[in-house]
C-alpha cells in the first residue's frame, strides 16, 4: 500500500455529515483508498455508509472537511464531472432503451463518437458474457443479467472510481453468490478501484481487499478481510464480523499480553488481552465458534468447562451445536460431521475447551 498521501486515489480527509445541523451521521472520517483497490464499507443499517458512497459519488455534500479524488478536492464539482461509476441495488437501467442504448447513454453525454461508442459498448458486454444481449430490454432479461448490464454501464466510460450501493441485495442467494466472484474477477481483470456498500458479512470478506466496518458513523476498524475475523479490535467488529460467542465477566488480574476474567457464574477465563481497561474493569471475551475444542485432553487448553448440549442443527458439513456453559445459555460450538462427535446428542454433558489465544478479551459489550 502507498505511504504518502498523495499516492492515495482517493481521500477523505476529517470528514462529517449531518442532515440537521445537530446529529453527525457520519464522524470526523479519514479514509484513503490505493488506485486498483476493493474497499467495501460494511455496518448495519444507519451506520453511515451509504452516506459515505453518496458524497463521494457527489450526490450528498460533505458538511465539514474534504474528500480527493487523484489529489484535486472534489466537493464542489458536479457528480457528472467526477468520472465515478455507480452501480444500485435497483439496477437503474432504462426500461424504454436496449441494452446496448443504455450503455451508450453516459458516453453520448460524453460527447463520443458513434464508432467509439459502439466498440466500448461491446467490450462492456462481452466482459459480463452479454455481448449477444445489446438488442434486447431489460424486462426481458433476469435479475441476475440486468445486474449484469449495470455493471457493464459502471465500467463502460473507462471510470476512475466505480461505487457499487447494495448491488447485489434483490438477488437469491445462489444468484447473489455468483455475482460476487463474477464481480470480484472483473475487478480482478480490469484493475478499477472499487468502493462497495453492504450489510452483509459474506459479501465483504469474499470480494475485498479491505474492509471499513462503520458504526455510528465511525470506522471501528479497517483491515484486509482475515484480520478482521481473526483479530477484531473491539466488541463490536468481533460480534458483527463471522460468528462469535460473546461471554461477560470482570478482568481479576492481568500480565501484558494475558488477563482473567470472571464471568457471572464465578468461571475463570484466560484469555489475549486485546482491549480491556484494567482490572476491576468489564470485559467482553470473544470466542470463534469453529475454535472451540470438544472433549479436549486434560492439560490440552487451558480453558476447560463442563457444558450441556442444549440444541444441536445439522448443517451438512458440520453440526452446530448451542451449549450452556459458563453462565451463557447461548454459546455455540461447530462441530465437524465425523464419526468422533456423532454420539453428542441434546441434554448430554461434555466437556469443552479452547486456547487462550483464542479467547480475546475486548472492551465491554452487551450483544
Amino acid at each position: 500500500m502507498p505511504v504518502n498521501k498523495e499516492d492515495y486515489l482517493v481521500r477523505f480527509e476529517n470528514v462529517q455529515k449531518s442532515y440537521d445541523g445537530e446529529i453527525l451521521v457520519v464522524k470526523d472520517l479519514n479514509l484513503n483508498m490505493a488506485k486498483g483497490e476493493f474497499l467495501t464499507m460494511l455496518g448495519p443499517s444507519g451506520s453511515g455508509k451509504t452516506t459515505c458512497l453518496m458524497m463521494l459519488a457527489g450526490f450528498e455534500p460533505a458538511t465539514h472537511g474534504e474528500i480527493y479524488l487523484d489529489n484535486v478536492p472534489i466537493n464542489r464539482v458536479p457528480p457528472h464531472k467526477r468520472g465515478i461509476g455507480m452501480v444500485f441495488q435497483s439496477y437503474a437501467l432504462f426500461p424504454h432503451m436496449t441494452i446496448g442504448e443504455n450503455l451508450s447513454f453516459p458516453l453520448e453525454v460524453r460527447k463520443m463518437g458513434k464508432s467509439e461508442r459502439e466498440a466500448k459498448v461491446k467490450n462492456a458486454l462481452d466482459m459480463v458474457q452479454l455481448g449477444n444481449f445489446a438488442d434486447r430490454r431489460p424486462a426481458q432479461l433476469s435479475g441476475g443479467q440486468q445486474q449484469r448490464v449495470a455493471v457493464a454501464r459502471s465500467l463502460v466510460f473507462d471510470p476512475d472510481v466505480v461505487l457499487m450501493d447494495e448491488p447485489l441485495g434483490a438477488l437469491d442467494k445462489n444468484l447473489r453468490e455468483q455475482m460476487q466472484y463474477e464481480i470480484k474477477h472483473i475487478h480482478e481483470r480490469l484493475g478499477v478501484t472499487v468502493l462497495y456498500v453492504t450489510h452483509d458479512q459474506s459479501e465483504a470478506l469474499t470480494m475485498s481487499d479491505r474492509v471499513a466496518v462503520f458504526d455510528a458513523g465511525v470506522i471501528q476498524q479497517l483491515a484486509p478481510p482475515n484480520i478482521l475475523y481473526e483479530e477484531p479490535e473491539n466488541a463490536f467488529v468481533a460480534d458483527f464480523i463471522g460468528d462469535n460467542n460473546c461471554l461477560h465477566g470482570i478482568v481479576t488480574s492481568e500480565t501484558e499480553n494475558s488477563c482473567v476474567v470472571k464471568t457471572d457464574d464465578g468461571s475463570q477465563i484466560q484469555a489475549n488481552k486485546i482491549n480491556i481497561k484494567g482490572v476491576g474493569q468489564p470485559s467482553t471475551l470473544s470466542i470463534r465458534p469453529e475454535r472451540v475444542i470438544v472433549n479436549p485432553e486434560p492439560g490440552q487448553v487451558p480453558n476447560i468447562f463442563e457444558a450441556k448440549a442444549a440444541e444441536l442443527i445439522y448443517l451438512g458439513d458440520h453440526i452446530r451445536t448451542r451449549m450452556e456453559v459458563c453462565g451463557n445459555d447461548n454459546f455455540y460450538v461447530k462441530i465437524p460431521n465425523s464419526s468422533h462427535h456423532a454420539d453428542l446428542n441434546k441434554g448430554d454433558t461434555v466437556k469443552i475447551g479452547w486456547n487462550e489465544y483464542d479467547c480475546r478479551a475486548l472492551d465491554a459489550f452487551d450483544n
